[in-house]
């Protein structure tokens, strides 16, 4: 892209200092208030509308070509607004799924947390009803007193993965 875009201001560049308009078969260059043919100086010998008629034709081409260059410019520029564009696009596109994602990981400890909250409750009411029908031996007591530490320790450490995030 870059070659083309030199390419062509050159070929531009070329353009502006020297217009070759063609009339009656012949093509002519026009250099500033001169024109030439065949590289001779032939605006003497030209006639009055013929050299009006040229340097118009001229003007229209070089009208023409400067029209092309803005245009060219333009379109350079929405160019690199709409490159602009999908830039930020992909940055709030990315944003929003580091959010998404950040929300997912927040519910996910919430429900982390209730399941064992859950599992918590479950486990105390079923050692309750156990040791108040007193079908618990003092190993099987114990057993269940480590269990619930255990169940303890782990919802508290959900609990503060919880509060950090």
């Amino acid at each position: 892209m870059k070659y083309f875009l030199t390419v062509l201001s050159f070929i531009f560049v070329l353009f502006v200092n020297a217009q070759e308009v063609e009339k009656d078969g012949k093509t002519y260059e026009v250099k500033k208030e001169k024109i030439y043919f065949n590289g001779e100086d032939v605006t003497a010998t030209l006639s009055a509308q013929m050299k009006t008629q040229i340097f118009k034709d001229a003007a229209l081409i070089a009208e023409k070509m400067a029209i092309k260059e803005k245009a060219e410019k333009e379109a350079k520029r929405l160019e690199k607004a709409n490159k602009k564009a999908e830039k930020a696009l992909k940055k709030a596109e990315k944003a929003r799924k580091k959010a998404e994602k950040e929300l997912k990981r927040e519910q996910k400890l919430k429900e982390d947390v209730e399941n064992k909250t859950k599992k918590l409750k479950k486990a105390q009411a079923k050692y309750e009803k156990l040791k108040k029908k007193g079908k618990l031996s003092p190993k099987d007591e114990e057993k269940w007193l480590e269990d619930l530490k255990d169940l303890n320790e782990k919802l508290d450490k959900a609990k503060k993965k919880l509060k950090d995030n």
